[in-house]
């Protein structure tokens, strides 16, 4: 143990073995549902659901741990919620490409994502980005999950008169997640460690013991076969020929460049792990990004990002890229596993992201909301990205706003010039995907 304490600082990063074994625990529950939900999302574009479960596992697992071991960051990374989304409904139902081309174009956009990660130009964009607005975008992930969870939750749900409500608070698995958030909070504010932990834990055990959740028929199963998806994108990259696919192309990159870069930034922020505003090895965690996009591109599954539920495991302690690698082995053993993750359900881990949530909103006093020409573009971030379900789109808000106020207020020079550049194609990307 002397030896992984030593690797990876836990010393100088105020840690131990036990909380980071914890921490991992904690992001792995907090994530496991992606492992039911990619396949049905990707199954509604005709894809094998056995062969994407088992996708996603192993680019979860290596990415992550690639991130562990290498980036040394407590971040996990996996198929991003969304542009799963425009993957099967856009892409493939609403626009009739098969899954096998447009599994291509993600390839093809990993491969972009290597190349701009080994010239070090996605680095030099996020350094380019100014404290303020890095700390809004923390502020705003805090916020975003915390409104997934309450929506998990049933708490929080569409509404035709008001666009949301409150949900039904007669119904049982409602109560089991209010009962969860209780309990979360109460442990939190007695300072119980792994507070968020045991909050899931406990509210396993009590969905179980009311019936709410079912107990697993089985324990142990055979990995689903990958061979249905696994090799498509390089047998269809000759279909990457039109201007539309290479737009498809462009939208994979973008999103989930913001997504991975503004999670990334403000997970760094919650485990206080920047310097002067800057995020050390940077680099090599958006190396982690790319491994994970390439991976799940060649096996059969959405475009990978930095999960914001690793926000869990930090909230619990976790601080060193031993979390990930604890994480990764974990996804690793769920290919045999899988039967016991049908007892993490949303109630389960609505409680962690609404707490979670709660901890990252303290970023919002960073922000010198006294210069409006910060504030305004600030506060775009930490607002769009609930109301837009987006955190690209969220960031994107913002980026085109602040250029906009710095010059109205006299400061041009005080914006770096990429600032420019991105703000002219965010302008083009929400013209691309609202339009």
């Amino acid at each position: 143990m002397s030896a992984i304490a030593k690797y990876f600082h836990f010393d100088q990063l105020g840690t131990s073995f036990k909380t980071e074994v914890v921490a991992g625990f904690t992001t792995f529950v907090a994530m496991s549902y992606i492992l039911f939900l990619n396949p049905t999302v990707l199954g509604a574009a005709g894809m094998d659901k056995g062969a994407v479960f088992t996708a996603t596992a192993i680019a979860c697992a290596v990415a992550t741990i690639f991130m562990g071991l290498v980036a040394r960051y407590p971040i996990a990374i996996g198929p991003g919620l969304g542009i799963n989304a425009f993957f099967a409904y856009s892409v493939v139902v609403g626009m009739g490409v098969s899954w096998q081309t447009a599994m291509a174009g993600i390839l093809i956009a990993a491969i972009i994502f290597l190349l701009l990660t080994l010239f070090k130009i996605r680095e030099k964009i996020i350094d380019a980005i100014p404290h303020d607005l890095k700390t809004a975008i923390a502020a705003g992930i805090g916020l975003f999950i915390a409104f997934i969870g309450l929506h998990n939750a049933g708490l929080i749900v569409a509404n035709p008169s008001t666009m949301v409500g409150i949900g039904n608070l007669t119904s049982a698995k409602t109560l089991l997640a209010i009962f969860g958030i209780v309990i979360t909070l109460v442990l939190l504010a007695v300072r119980v460690p792994a507070a968020i932990f045991f909050g899931m834990v406990i509210t396993a055990l009590a969905g179980i013991l009311t019936g709410q959740i079912d107990l697993p028929s089985k324990i142990v199963t055979t990995a689903p076969s990958l061979a249905p998806t696994a090799g498509a994108s390089l047998q269809h990259l000759g279909d990457i020929n039109t201007f539309q696919l290479w737009v498809v192309v462009l939208t994979f990159l973008i999103v989930v460049f913001f997504d991975t870069a503004g999670t990334l930034i403000g997970l760094a922020e919650q485990a206080n792990l920047l310097e002067n505003g800057k995020m050390p090895r940077i680099g090599r965690a958006l190396m982690a990004d790319a491994v994970g996009m390439t991976t799940g591109a060649l096996l059969g599954t959405s475009p990978t990002s930095a999960y914001v539920e690793s926000s869990s495991g930090i909230a619990v302690g976790g601080r060193s890229g031993f979390t990930s690698v604890i994480t990764g082995c974990l996804f690793f053993a769920s290919l045999l596993f899988s039967p016991l993750l049908t007892v993490v359900t949303s109630q389960v881990t609505a409680p962690a992201l609404v707490v979670v949530g709660i901890l990252m909103a303290k970023n919002l006093q960073k922000i010198n909301w006294d210069d409006i020409a910060i504030a305004s573009p600030a506060f775009l971030i930490v607002i769009g990205m609930p109301l837009t379900y987006s955190i690209s789109d969220g960031i994107a808000l913002g980026f085109i706003v602040y250029p906009i106020t710095m010059v109205a207020t006299k400061r041009a020079k005080d914006v770096n010039w990429l600032m420019y550049l991105l703000a002219i194609i965010f302008i083009f990307f929400l013209y691309a995907t609202h339009s």
